[in-house]
């Protein structure tokens, strides 16, 4: 599972993160000519590409993402279009350099190899796509079999993301997945096989009538056998979802919040002691495998989300702009491609980013990687104030500190073990130390 623009693109957009708008209008710096030239080329020679596939054979009891069921699937259609706004976006955003591609959805391995390739071929006409660029389609246990494998490899696929999400066949069930732990099993073997070192899984805790000590078999069962990537999930209710209504109406029970905790962190030490590294709040890595595609996320890197409902981050410098936007691609399939064919693409939604907006998600998604935000990161943003001015003298960052949770220090700031546990309570402090340095900022500035 990618954290993706889908998944990763919704939490950036969320509700969740503080704008600050009125404060962070005003300090915008005043830029003109050869400085104006220089902000825009400034870490915006490449990005990464996400590509939605939005259709499946069924839906989760617990799934709320941007995904379709239909009777039947005009592929050609779908690939014509996602060719058409793949190739729009990439030339609006002038990027030189495809640094990575990951195909999510929606059930992405549904789609032919064919497809697959194609739009590789027409990402690559626009701008370079290297031999070495980390490629990953996401996949589930019954969509794909050793054959649809080999033919994505051939394809230019170099890396597998499969929803295995439990070996349990009766959580399976609840969770309306359509594969056994047995399919699961046989699928990630063959991947392995295919992609060695570059096959990751996919795994939920919190389930329905899980323990903590069946929830720790489960996981020491998967790593037996997996390769050098875990993805972690903790099952969340989503309003409007069969399982949502499954637990209200008391049909279902969730483990209370102290049990999940527990099993977050008998996984994070189980996936320890077997030779991962928690390089990021959800994924675990050994070997070098973590994602590249999730790491241009974390680190604030430009991305084109191409496909039905894609989000995405970038600089327009095509059309003659200088500050990233946030894009929202439209969500249904038919009325997406009604606009791709009208206009070259089926954006939705595109709004300029304040400097606060981008050092805001800088320092939320930053904080979610084990190396943090070091300083030189930081000043990529070219931020008013570094991050010792911003945090050095909070007396609730100095309190996070001491008490273990938080390093300021001469790398930049970052979590320690035991904070990267708890970061959603650490954020709030932070972001509201960060608005209210910007608002000084930006008084005595004018």
């Amino acid at each position: 599972m990618s954290l993706r623009c889908g998944r990763l693109g919704r939490a950036l957009l969320s509700p969740g993160i503080p704008r600050g708008a009125a404060a962070g209008s005003g300090a915008q710096k005043n830029v003109d000519g050869d400085e104006k030239e220089r902000l825009a080329l400034k870490g915006h020679e490449s990005a990464a590409v996400y590509v939605h596939w939005p259709y499946c054979e069924k839906r989760c009891s617990y799934c709320n993402f941007n995904k379709y069921i239909p009777r039947v699937v005009d592929e050609s259609a779908m690939l014509h279009c996602l060719r058409q706004e793949a190739t729009y976006l990439i030339q609006l955003s002038q990027v030189q350099r495809i640094s990575s591609v990951f195909f999510g959805g929606g059930t992405p391995s549904l789609a032919s190899a064919s497809t697959i390739a194609s739009i590789l071929e027409a990402i690559s006409a626009i701008a370079e796509l290297p031999v070495n660029a980390e490629i990953t389609l996401e996949a589930n246990p019954m969509s794909v079999g050793a054959s649809r494998l080999a033919e994505f490899r051939a394809a230019g696929v170099n890396r597998m993301s499969i929803g295995i999400q439990s070996l349990d066949d009766a959580h399976l069930k609840v969770l309306g997945r359509t594969h056994t732990a047995d399919n699961a099993l046989k699928t990630l073997q063959e991947a392995k096989m295919l992609f060695p070192g570059r096959t990751s899984v996919d795994i939920i805790f919190g389930l329905p009538g899980q323990t903590v000590t069946s929830w720790m078999q489960s996981l020491k069962d998967l790593l037996a056998l997996s390769d050098d990537h875990v993805s972690l999930y903790q099952l969340t209710l989503e309003r409007g979802t069969l399982l949502f209504r499954q637990v209200q109406d008391g049909f279902l029970k969730m483990p209370g919040a102290e049990e999940t905790a527990d099993m977050y962190e008998a996984a994070r030490c189980i996936l320890k002691d077997a030779g991962f590294q928690h390089y990021e709040v959800s994924n675990f890595a050994r070997n070098g495998a973590m994602s590249t595609h999730n790491l241009a996320y974390w680190l604030g890197r430009q991305y084109i989300g191409i496909g039905p409902g894609a989000h995405g981050r970038f600089v327009p410098r095509g059309d003659g702009k200088f500050h990233r936007e946030s894009r929202i691609q439209t969500l249904e399939p038919e009325p997406w491609m009604k606009e791709v064919l009208s206009h070259g693409h089926g954006t939705r939604k595109s709004v300029e980013q304040t400097q606060l907006e981008v050092l805001e998600e800088a320092l939320v998604l930053g904080l979610r990687l084990d190396t943090g935000i070091t300083h030189e990161h930081w000043q990529e943003h070219e931020p008013p104030l570094s991050l010792h001015d911003l945090f050095g003298a909070s007396e609730h960052v100095t309190a996070m500190i001491q008490q273990g949770l938080l390093l300021l220090d001469g790398r930049g700031l970052r979590c320690t073990w035991r904070g990267l546990a708890v970061l959603d309570g650490l954020l709030p402090p932070l972001l509201s130390q960060l608005q209210h340095s910007w608002r000084i900022s930006a008084y005595t500035s004018s």
